[in-house]
Order: structure tokens, then sequence, then C-alpha cells
């Protein structure tokens, strides 16, 4: 059955004022007359590539975890995510891939579209770990198609300055993943090499890894001089919004993501981030011991309301939280509002505060 909404539609071609026809796929977009909905405000989808948790559960947890949280992020206009899992033994990995597996193969028609895993760990810098527990591995080929095997990974944080794991990136590029640079201890030269060999984007930028210097302008460096791509936290905890801006001005796509955990849409109290414990307080989530930030509790909606508030035009800020992941993943049919581009759909009052969301079409349970 085809569906209507109308108000300000923001097109590949920019605003348009009008209305949105659809059923699984954007069908038309027509100019209009002003009318009562005239003030609403309508976006893609949003896609996080880094999602960690929420609603009190875990990706790592395996088994319907993933469905739980994709339910969740979709209430607050996330329309596709990859589910983000953390280093820890081997056996959970595979455990909480499976279950990212199972949930794609559900097709839940109340949650946010799984796109697959975003293997953040095991393969990192045990220097730059921040939240993540000491259980690091050197990546081989072997290991990493095993894991792929039993959920497609589609994004693999890598510190590429360990081991041969810079020999490592074209083989894993052969097999459709978007190599990113995270938790490393690197040097500019390092992410520069990297980059080189077929790495397309930083994880967290900022955040697990060498910062910038004049002298050694480390990975940050690399990135904010060479990169396309890029993820950011705008929880305005992780990363300061003079240097959100500075990134956002530098690198031409970088895009939003939350690293949300199970304290997502949670009331401040103590929650699993993979094998650890953490604290959620006042916002933010950290460590028990207070050591250091452990993903966040951002959601998108809040991610667009923060990059408006610190001064981006609405059209780019939603451009980096749906557009840019999408070409990041290379998805042609995702993150923009077009005629048979699927119906992920946002509807927002002027505050930006979400009314309705859409996924390929099915409007999603508020509650």
């Amino acid at each position: 059955m085809m569906k209507q909404v109308q108000g300000r539609i923001l097109t590949p071609q920019g605003w348009l004022q009008g209305q949105l026809g659809f059923d699984a796929r954007v069908r038309s977009i027509t100019a209009g007359a002003a009318s009562a909905a005239s003030g609403h405000i309508i976006l893609p989808g949003f896609i996080d590539l880094h999602v960690h948790g929420g609603g009190g559960v875990d990706v790592m947890h395996g088994g319907s975890a993933a469905l739980k949280v994709a339910r969740l992020h979709a209430r607050h206009g996330t329309t596709a995510l990859l589910a983000t899992t953390m280093t820890a033994h081997l056996p959970q990995i595979e455990r909480a891939l499976m279950g990212v597996a199972a949930g794609m193969a559900a097709r839940d028609s109340d949650g946010a579209q799984i796109l697959g895993v975003h293997l953040e760990g095991p393969f990192l810098n045990h220097k730059r770990l921040g939240a993540q527990p000491p259980l690091v591995l050197e990546a081989t080929l072997e290991g990493v198609q095993r894991l792929h095997a039993l959920a497609p990974i589609k994004v693999l944080t890598l510190a590429t300055e360990v081991g041969q794991h810079l020999a490592l990136i074209p083989q894993l590029c052969a097999l459709g993943m978007r190599v990113q640079i995270g938790h490393s201890a690197g040097s500019y030269e390092d992410g520069v090499a990297a980059l080189a060999a077929g790495a397309s984007g930083f994880t967290h930028l900022f955040n697990g890894m060498t910062g910038l210097n004049h002298y050694q302008p480390g990975m940050v460096g690399a990135a904010l001089a060479h990169a396309e791509f890029a993820e950011l936290i705008p929880d305005l905890e992780h990363v300061h919004p003079g240097a959100l801006r500075a990134a956002l001005r530098a690198i031409p796509k970088a895009y939003g993501i939350t690293d949300a955990t199970a304290a997502t849409g949670m009331p401040d109290g103590e929650y699993e981030l993979g094998p650890q414990r953490v604290m959620k307080c006042m916002g933010c989530v950290r460590l028990l011991d207070g050591s250091s930030l452990a993903g966040s509790a951002l959601t998108m909606d809040q991610a667009l309301r923060n990059l408006v508030a610190i001064g981006l035009p609405l059209a780019e800020a939603s451009q980096r939280l749906s557009q840019y992941p999408a070409e990041f993943l290379g998805l042609a049919e995702r993150g923009h509002l077009a005629p048979g581009a699927w119906a992920d759909v946002l509807v927002l009052d002027e505050q930006l505060r979400l009314l309705e969301v859409y996924v390929q079409g099915q409007l999603i349970p508020r509650a």
C-alpha cells in the first residue's frame, strides 16, 4: 500500500516542499502546496556503522541481542546499522557473529536493517585499547575468513602497524571488507602507508589513536591530511566541538556514528560492554574505575541535533549521518531519498524531534 508524507523534503538535489510517496521503496517526490504538515522535515533514515548495543543489550550477548539492539535504535531514526563486536576470546566473538547472522535472516519489521558486522577487535594495538579488554590478537587471512563465514564483516578495525597487518589489507579488501585504522599506536607514516594499501577509513577518529602534534602528526594527522572517510562520535563528549569542526572541514565525507552501548536508552547504572562492566552516569558511559570513556549512550537523532548545534546546516548534518555512511559501504539504494531508493524515511518537527520512522516503508513503533 502506498504511503505519503508531506513537508520539507531533503532530496539529492536539495530541499523541496511537497509530498513523498512510497511503499517499500520511494515511488515519487512531488512539489506541492503548503498543508497542515508543511512544517515537517523529511530526511533519509540514519545509517550507523558502529553500534555495540542499546536497550540494556550488547551485541556480544549473541542470540537475539542484535535484533533487540536494532529495535531500540530504529526508534531513534536509525534505519540500517552494523552490529559491532568487542575484543574478546574468539568463542565469544563467534557466538556474537552467529547471533548477528540469525538477526539478519529474521528480517524483523520493527527494527533497523542489520547490514552486517563491524569487527572492532581483536586485531588492535594493546597500547591503544581504550575500553577494549586486553585480549588482542594478530590477524591472519585464514582467521578473518573463518569469522567472515559466520556473518558478513562489512567493516574491520585494524591496528595497521601491528605485525603483518599492513600486508593483509589488500586481501581483506578483496573479501569486500572496508578496513578502518583504529585502536592504533601507529605514526603518521603508518597511516599514510595503510591508506595507500587500501584502508579506507578511521575508527572513531581522535579516540584510540595517536593524536596530532605539529612535529609528529600521528594517525589523526594522516586522517586530516589524506582521508576521504572517517568515523566521528558527535556526542560532544568523545571529541571537542572544535575538533569535530576541524575534522568535518578536512575530511570530505567524515560521518557520524554512535558507538552506542547497552546503556543507550536506559537509566543511569551498570551495564555490560563485551566482557566488561561499565557505568552510565549523566549521559556518559565509562569503565567502572572511571579511567576511560567506554562507548556512548548516543542515539542518531541526538547526533543530528548535536551537529546542528555546533553549526552545521541541517542538510549537511543529515548527509553525515545517512548519505556518507551509505557511500562508505557502497550502498546505492540507501542514504538518500529518490525514486527507487529504499523507503527509509524520517519525519521530524521543526525542533528536530522524531515524529515517524519508516524502515523500507514499514512504520516503526515508537514505544
